[in-house]
């Protein structure tokens, strides 16, 4: 899978190409580095959904350059299940708190 970052109009979306060659844009739900793993992670949804449909959110470790800036060779699978469960555990917290997720 490789990934494109676009920033037009300071959107915050993420192209997702699998490994046939179709791509799927995704928007940033949110970021957040972990302290316990030393690493930083993106949260994702696809932006292409309805209102009432499911959104199944992936996440990816990702390494930032000096000035922050995320290229398309960045985004790591997390393939450890204490790490998923840890990112699992921060958005359970994201969605559950109505201060944090907007709504």
């Amino acid at each position: 899978m490789s990934e494109k970052i676009n920033n037009q109009d300071s959107e915050r979306q993420i192209t997702l190409v699998d490994e046939n060659g179709n791509e799927e844009l995704f928007e940033v739900l949110f970021t957040f580095t972990s302290e316990d793993y030393g690493k930083s992670y993106v949260l994702l949804y696809p932006a292409a959904i309805g209102e009432d449909d499911d959104v199944e959110v992936q996440a990816f470790s990702y390494d930032a350059d000096g000035d922050g800036d995320v290229t398309s060779s960045d985004l790591h699978e997390i393939t450890n299940d204490d790490e998923w469960n840890m990112v699992q555990g921060v958005l359970n917290t994201f969605l559950s708190d109505d201060r944090l997720s907007g709504e």
